[in-house]
């Protein structure tokens, strides 16, 4: 990561060697002189509220548009089908809680929160969560895959504790994040118990891998748990085996330029609170190829690809997975951001600017 940071003056950019002021450059393109000149560089890039606060103005919100839960409280595919199926789809509520506690719009934070709360009172006595039949046929009741259901769900509600208690807003939720502690708890019990089914299950899939790491680590943090906190690293650890020659992560056997995204996104996330170098070095390696996959007009080339858009598998849904484009803006602006990556922040722009046409 660089360690120089971008000058207060931004006339003092002509001392800089050439390649750090392209860099600069690029930057300033995206965003005000105060956002980053003003910041001390270490504890900027550590604080992921920070780092979500530099995102281009209103890109947040638009990546984070669909979050919101319906009346009921359900969001993603509980949503989409109008009933409860499992706990991993109510992820969206807490994306949609952060990306309201980083506009500061309290109001909408609360609505957001009413997934949270639906899920865990689908929490069971062992600590999973109820679960029903997906349309795909498939269920996540038991097993391995009610653990998976639990640490997709639970990676984002750690994350969501740590931004708000980073934001001016920790007040706000004060009460009902001292209520979550406990249930917080027994949902990391249950997917601890479940370590070893983790690896078995998703070695294939390192994405999963990488999600697992982070739902240990962020709730690991949360709770001052040290056992979650190693099991995270332990995860991390074999994620880094499942690469290739080229440090591109795996997916079923070969590249997925929309799954390799997903490990390089999360994990850039849990390396802002879970401090490992050389897991984090090994993300701008994958970045390197990702990069290589954007065409000039933003459109993600999937040729080759193991998993996502050639029809080779089906989703949740049961419909043929695709690139998920957001996954992919979100993964090109952290790593962006925190490594001052110009070449990534452009990538993001042109991936934007194709999928959100006319937004800000």
């Amino acid at each position: 990561m660089a360690s120089a940071s971008i000058p207060d003056d931004p006339a003092s950019i002509m001392n800089i060697p050439l390649t750090r002021r392209a860099c600069i450059a690029s930057l300033g393109a995206w965003f005000a002189w105060p956002t980053l000149a003003t910041a001390r560089p270490e504890a900027w890039r550590r604080n992921e509220f920070e780092v979500l606060k530099a995102f281009p103005a209103g890109w947040l919100d638009v990546l984070c548009g669909n979050d919101l839960p319906d009346e009921k409280g359900l969001t993603g595919t509980n949503r989409a089908v109008g009933r409860w199926l499992e706990a991993g789809p109510q992820r969206g509520s807490c994306r949609g809680v952060i990306a309201a506690v980083v506009a500061g719009d309290l109001a909408r934070a609360d609505r957001a929160w009413k997934g949270i709360e639906l899920a865990f009172s689908r929490q069971r006595e062992d600590g999973g969560f109820e679960a029903a039949v997906r349309p795909n046929g498939s269920s996540a009741l038991s097993g391995g895959a009610a653990v998976e259901t639990a640490y997709f769900f639970l990676q984002e509600v750690g994350r969501m504790v740590l931004v708000i208690r980073q934001s001016p807003h920790e007040g706000h939720f004060r009460q009902r994040l001292d209520e979550l502690m406990p249930r917080l708890r027994r949902a990391c019990a249950f997917i601890m118990a479940g370590e070893a089914s983790i690896i078995e299950k998703s070695s294939k899939a390192v994405n999963r891998i990488i999600i697992a790491a982070k739902a240990f680590g962020t709730c690991g943090r949360v709770l001052k748990d040290e056992a979650l906190l190693a099991a995270s690293r332990r995860l991390a650890r074999h994620a880094l085996t499942l690469r290739d020659a080229d440090g591109v992560f795996i997916e079923h056997g070969g590249r997925d330029s929309s799954y390799n995204v997903v490990s390089i996104y999360f994990g850039q996330v849990l390396a802002l609170h879970l401090e490992m170098p050389g897991f984090e070095s090994a993300l701008g390696k994958a970045m390197d190829w990702q990069l290589g996959r954007i065409r000039p007009d933003g459109e993600v080339d999937v040729a080759g690809n193991t998993r996502t858009g050639v029809g080779k598998e089906p989703g949740f849904d049961g419909q043929p997975k695709k690139v998920n484009y957001n996954e992919v803006i979100f993964a090109l602006l952290y790593h962006g951001i925190v490594h001052d990556n110009a070449r990534c922040m452009d990538a993001a722009r042109r991936v934007f600017e194709r999928t959100h046409p006319g937004k800000p």
